[in-house]
C-alpha cells in the first residue's frame, strides 16, 4: 500500500532493518537471535522487509505525500459533535485554530482506542483486559550500544525490560510491564532508576521524548459502520502490541474504505459501503486472537514474529465482492491479495505487475484473451498477455502466481486484491459485477 501511495522508498530509507535482539541471563552473558524470522524475497512477494520505522516519521512522510496530493491535516482542531441525517453528517470543530460547523457526506472515526465516535455511536466495544501494564518511552539514554534490541528478564514479568534503538533517529524506546496498580514516575530520573534496578547495568537516561503507561487490553467494535459513519482503525479494534499488528491492521482499514468511498462518491451503489465491516471485521478478530497468543508467549520468554504476523496471506474469500466463475478450486482465489509478478511490455521494457496496478484504478487482466472482449471505461486498466498482448509473461512469474487458464481474465481491485477471477464465456457476469462497484459501462462480448 505504500507502494501504490507512492512513498515506500522514503519509508525505507527514514527507518531500518531490525536488529537482532539480545537477551541477557542473570550472569551477565547473552543470546542473540532475530526478533522477526527472516524470509527471502520472491517474485510475488517482492517486500519481505522487517522495517522497523517510528510512526512519527512514518506520519511526516505521509503528510508530506499528502502536501504533494493538494491536502494537509488541520491540527488543534477537535470534533466536538455530530449529527447525521439521510443526506450527510453535521460535524461541530472547534480548538485553537478552528470554530466552525461542517457538512459533509460521511465521517469517519480514526480517533483510538478510546475513540469519541465510538462512544457518540453507543456503538458496543467488547472485549476483556488481559491483566498487563506496561510502560512505553522514547528516550535519549547513554549506556548501551545501538546495534541489538537490548531485552532483560525474560519470562519473569516484574523484571522483564527491553531497550530498542529506535531506527532512523537517535532514541532508544523502552517498554516493560510494570505493576497494575499504583502510579509509575515517567521522568528522566524515575525511568533512570527503573532500568538499573531491572538490569544492574549504568544506563542513563538523559531526556524524555515520549512516555506513557497503558493497560493492554483486547477489544473489537460491535459493528464498523452506523449509517453515514465509521470506525477504523483502533476506534474498531485494540490489541496488545506482541504482534505489531496495529498499523499493518488499521492503514489496511482505511485503504479498504477510502477507495469504497471514493467509488460511491463517483456513482457506485451505497451498498458497497457495506462490504467494508463485512471484509475487515473479521480480520480484527484474527487479528486480536493472535496478538494476545504472542502476548502470552512474551510472558514466557518465548515470543517470536513469524509470517503470520506479515498480513500477506489475509484475504475476503467468503465475502460478497468476490467473483469466480467457474468457480477455482486451486491457485489465487477471488478475495486473494494480489500477487506482484516481474512482467516486460510489449515495447521491450521490464516492469512490474504492481506498476501495472498502482493507483486508484482497477486493472483487468486477461490470460491469452482477446482484449476486445471487454469495453473500455473509466477508472478501469486493461491489459493482456499472450499473442498481441501489451505485456509478456517472459519468464512465468505471473502464469506461476495467478495460476489463470488460456481464456481467463482477473480483476484486481483499488486495494490490491483480486476482486474476480472469470473465464471468457462469463463475462456478463463480470458485467454485472462492474455495475455492482461502480465501473458501470455495459461490458461487450465477441464471438
Amino acid at each position: 500500500m505504500f507502494e501504490d501511495l507512492g512513498f515506500l522508498d522514503r519509508i525505507v530509507v527514514a527507518g531500518g532493518a531490525y536488529p537482532k535482539q539480545r537477551e541477557y541471563s542473570d550472569d551477565g552473558s547473552f543470546i542473540d537471535s532475530d526478533v522477526v524470522e527472516q524470509e527471502e524475497s520472491t517474485p510475488a512477494e517482492p517486500y519481505h522487509l522487517p522495517l522497523m520505522v517510528p510512526q512519527f516519521l512514518t506520519e511526516a512522510i505521509m503528510r508530506e505525500r499528502l502536501a504533494e496530493l493538494g491536502c494537509q491535516p488541520d491540527f488543534g482542531c477537535e470534533l466536538l459533535g455530530f449529527e447525521q441525517d439521510a443526506e450527510g453528517v453535521t460535524a461541530r470543530l472547534g480548538g485553537r485554530r478552528c470554530d466552525e460547523t461542517v457538512r459533509v457526506r460521511w465521517l469517519v472515526g480514526a480517533d483510538g482506542g478510546r475513540s469519541f465516535v465510538r462512544h457518540a455511536l453507543g456503538v458496543g466495544f467488547p472485549g476483556k483486559t488481559l491483566g498487563v501494564r506496561a510502560v512505553v518511552a522514547d528516550v535519549h539514554l547513554t549506556g548501551l550500544s545501538r546495534d541489538v534490541w537490548h531485552r532483560f528478564g525474560e519470562g519473569d514479568m516484574t523484571r522483564q525490560i527491553g531497550l530498542c534503538p529506535l531506527a532512523g533517529t537517535d532514541l532508544f524506546q523502552i517498554q516493560g510491564p510494570i505493576p497494575l496498580e499504583g502510579s509509575v514516575d515517567l521522568s528522566a530520573d524515575g525511568l533512570t532508576a527503573l532500568i538499573r534496578a531491572r538490569t544492574g547495568q549504568n544506563i542513563h537516561v538523559q531526556s524524555v521524548v515520549w512516555a506513557s503507561d497503558y493497560t493492554m487490553s483486547a477489544r473489537l467494535a460491535d459493528r464498523y459502520r452506523a449509517d453515514r459513519v465509521f470506525l477504523v482503525g483502533d476506534a474498531a479494534h485494540i490489541h496488545p502490541p506482541t504482534g505489531g499488528q496495529g498499523l499493518n491492521t488499521s492503514v489496511q482499514d482505511a485503504y479498504n474504505l477510502g477507495w469504497k468511498l471514493a467509488a460511491v462518491v463517483k456513482g457506485a451503489p451505497d451498498a458497497l459501503l457495506d462490504s467494508y465491516e463485512e471484509e475487515r471485521r473479521p480480520v480484527a478478530a484474527s487479528m486480536l486472537g493472535l496478538a494476545t497468543g504472542l502476548l502470552d508467549a512474551l510472558k514466557r520468554g518465548e515470543m517470536r514474529r513469524g509470517r503470520e504476523v506479515r498480513q500477506l496471506d489475509l484475504g475476503y474469500p467468503e465475502a460478497s465482492l468476490t467473483l469466480e466463475k467457474p468457480g477455482r478450486t486451486h491457485g489465487l482465489l477471488a478475495g486473494d491479495r494480489a500477487p506482484d509478478a516481474p512482467l516486460y511490455g510489449a515495447a521491450g521494457q521490464p516492469m512490474r505487475l504492481f506498476q501495472l496496478s498502482q493507483g486508484a484504478h482497477w486493472t483487468l487482466i486477461g490470460y491469452h484473451t482477446d482484449r476486445l472482449a471487454v469495453a473500455a471505461r473509466p477508472n478501469l486498466r486493461i491489459h493482456t498477455i499472450g499473442e498481441r498482448g501489451d505485456i509478456v509473461d517472459h519468464a512465468g512469474h505471473f502464469h506461476a502466481a495467478y495460476a489463470l487458464s488460456a481464456g481467463e481474465w482477473v480483476l484486481i481491485r483499488p486495494d490490491g486484491y483480486v476482486g474476480a477471477v472469470v473465464a471468457s464465456s462469463e463475462m456478463a457476469a463480470l458485467g454485472n459485477y462492474f455495475q455492482s462497484v461502480g465501473l458501470g459501462l455495459h461490458v461487450e462480448q465477441t464471438s
